[in-house]
């Protein structure tokens, strides 16, 4: 068991409520905690991460019925971003036209999908469709070739996916074409032909020239996996539905705004473009009231 005291504010409760949109993540709202599922070299382990603190004074419990060591820490607190400050954010953002939205969501971190490849194929797996449907395709992709560990679910590794046949995918209601992204992709990252966990070293743009390439991932895709991958904080994909929805609904727009005008407007928001995003999608998705129903 270990005890880690962050600076705040981080409001836990509001990380759990996002991530209880995704149904394969296992974690209980009212007892503030989530199973993070991780590796030791080949063997799984989970991790449970409980608040034991408040959003002005955070305070975290991590326990597993494995051993784990200061790698797996160091892990857990790069996926909630437990060394990333959110005052100078929200001091940026406090005279914006976002100032309501973050005084709303205050304390709201930009966590990370707990894996790069999860991240990868979940980014694939939702292109193009809405998003109770992608999170029922991700749920169907991984209860089919994933497993379970300690009660919670696991994504297929690399080199399980590029064994699949198209078939396999596209028994799960995805397209042909997903269905080869998937398992292509999959291919590219088991042959170490797509060094995926090197990333993390790579500027921004590097990473854009060397992913570009790969059929099936596009500027939105990279994006994504920028963002919530690797933690990109100056990321603003202009093609996402839910950025624009986000926009409409502020704004008070009939229609969505064209790619100009979210060009125009998001000039304000840099250097953290990544949290003007977080919190848009935030003002349009299943709030707490919701959830607890």
């Amino acid at each position: 068991m270990g005890k880690i005291k962050i600076e705040g504010p981080y409001n836990f409760d509001r990380v759990l409520q996002r991530l209880s949109i995704d149904p394969i993540i296992a974690l209980d709202l009212s007892e503030r905690f989530v199973k993070v599922p991780l590796y030791i070299e080949e063997t799984p382990i989970v991790i449970k991460v409980k608040a034991i603190g408040t959003t002005d004074q955070p305070e975290f419990e991590l326990t597993s019925e494995s051993i784990f060591t200061e790698k797996e820490i160091a892990k857990i607190k790069g996926i909630f971003q437990w060394d990333k400050s959110l005052s100078p954010i929200n001091e940026h953002f406090a005279n914006t036209e976002l100032a309501a939205i973050f005084q709303e969501h205050s304390g709201t971190p930009l966590v990370l999908e707990f894996d790069l490849y999860h991240c990868l194929m979940k980014c694939i797996i939702h292109q193009q469709v809405n998003m109770k449907f992608a999170h029922t395709l991700t749920e169907r992709f991984v209860h089919a070739f994933g497993f379970q560990h300690d009660g919670v679910w696991f994504y297929p590794k690399p080199a399980d996916v590029a064994k699949l046949d198209y078939e396999d995918i596209t028994a799960l209601k995805m397209s042909r074409r997903k269905a080869e992204y998937i398992i292509d992709t999959s291919k590219l990252i088991a042959a170490g032909e797509l060094p995926l966990y090197e990333l993390p070293e790579k500027m921004d743009e590097e990473i854009l020239k060397q992913l570009i390439k790969i059929r099936g991932i596009g500027p939105w895709t990279i994006q994504n996996l920028l963002l919530f991958g690797l933690g990109r904080p100056n990321l603003f994909p202009l093609a996402d539905i839910g950025i624009q929805n986000a926009l409409k609904k502020l704004k008070g727009l009939d229609e969505k705004p064209t790619i100009l005008q979210m060009q125009q407007w998001s000039k304000d928001w840099e250097p953290y473009l990544s949290y003007a995003s977080l919190y848009l999608w935030r003002s349009i998705e299943p709030q707490h009231e919701e959830l607890v129903k």
